[in-house]
């Protein structure tokens, strides 16, 4: 081949060459111009939703004010421009938004029945809803037969009465005083954890009586004998714990029997809610073929299985003891539900403790059993 021909093939070899880099070099700057439009939709709020107003601002510095120095000047007002509510400064302040945001956030990483149950947050003192019990019942009628009324549905009513819990972390003044530090998120994390952790024992035990009621303050009944208004349980076959395993006993039955004994309908979106001690026993139970019921998961943060179902841990729930009510399994979407009444209080006092500045937060919230079918409980007995 001539050298001008060479040349030729070289010069169209590069020309190919360059149209292809070129088209990439496109194809990379369309894919980065579109990536840079998603991060920036991403990180900014949804348009009227999560954009501040200008008076929202404008109460959000005053706020700020009054928790580093007390300052309630034009509060009142401002609070009623931002919130669109009535304030009394005796009953304190509505915290920003984002604190509540966070309070509430801080409960539900911390795991538990929170977690898994139906949280609502309602602007009045009560939360009512009628659930349906029984449905109406089809029959045929025969050719040139009248019809007639059918069996009516029956419907139950259940009610939950917000009450007011209050906690109170407690800042150095010098913190205070120190502008860098973000003290409204110090303060949402205190509040939060002591919400978290004094709702979540009154969601398991709470008597109701001015708190929570807790899923295990309901009358427990014997699962063939379930009526509304109780949470029907299995037994695990022993005293104080499960059974002893043998060539024809199975530990692991009492829980297979656990899971059948929640209907069907209501399996879907079911969990399993124990202690972490009690979690350490049934992680060693085996099925007939030797194998572990329970697999732990391969993704960070995604929940171990039982039997399938996602496994809650709750470490207000009992200790496996004799008669102990250790395990429940249930849809707690369905079956629980815990009412945040909207809006958290501040009070700020600098008076009575030298040196520190408290800050009482208060909120309105309650729960309860809001579905008794939806949910189950394994009793550590032999009846």
């Amino acid at each position: 081949m001539e050298h001008a021909e060479i040349q030729v093939a070289l010069d169209g070899l590069k020309s190919s060459v360059l149209k292809r880099v070129e088209g990439v070099e496109t194809k990379l700057s369309t894919f980065d111009k579109a990536l840079t439009e998603v991060e920036k939709k991403s990180n900014r709020p949804m348009p009227g939703k999560d954009d501040p107003s200008p008076e929202q601002k404008e109460y959000r510095a005053a706020f700020d004010a009054y928790v580093r120095k007390g300052r309630t000047d034009g509060l009142d007002e401002l609070q009623r421009k931002a919130m669109n509510t009535q304030s009394d400064p005796n009953g304190g302040y509505l915290v920003m938004p984002e604190m509540d945001q966070t309070i509430d956030r801080i409960a539900e990483t911390m795991g538990g029945l929170y977690a898994v149950a139906n949280v609502k947050t309602i602007g009045t003192a009560k939360y009512e809803k009628m659930v349906k019990t029984a449905g109406m019942a089809m029959r045929r009628v025969a050719d040139g037969a009248t019809g007639g009324e059918t069996t009516e549905p029956t419907f139950a009513k259940v009610a939950i009465e917000v009450f007011t819990g209050e906690v109170e972390p407690w800042i150095n003044n010098e913190t205070l005083e120190d502008a860098f530090n973000n003290i409204e998120t110090d303060l949402a994390d205190e509040a939060g954890i002591a919400f978290a952790e004094g709702g979540g024992s009154e969601f398991i035990t709470g008597n109701g009586v001015g708190k929570s009621r807790g899923i295990l303050s309901y009358t427990p009944i014997a699962n063939a004998n379930y009526t509304w208004g109780n949470l029907g349980y299995v037994v695990s076959g022993a005293s104080g714990a499960f059974k002893t395993t043998s060539a024809s006993v199975n530990p692991a039955d009492a829980l297979v029997d656990m899971v059948h004994a929640l209907k069907a309908k209501y399996r879907s979106g079911a969990v399993w809610l124990m202690n972490d001690a009690t979690a350490g026993i049934v992680r060693k139970l085996k099925d007939n073929d030797a194998r572990h019921v329970w697999t732990d998961s391969l993704i960070n943060g995604q929940p171990s299985l039982l039997l399938g179902y996602p496994v809650e841990i709750d470490d207000n729930m009992p200790d496996i003891s004799a008669g102990s009510y250790s395990i429940a399994f249930g849809n707690f979407k369905r079956g629980y539900t815990i009412v945040n009444r909207t809006g958290t209080t501040l009070i700020r006092d600098n008076i009575t403790s030298k040196g520190v500045t408290k800050f009482n937060f208060r909120r309105r919230f309650s729960a309860g059993v809001t579905h008794f079918e939806a949910i189950k409980i394994l009793k550590f007995a032999t009846s």
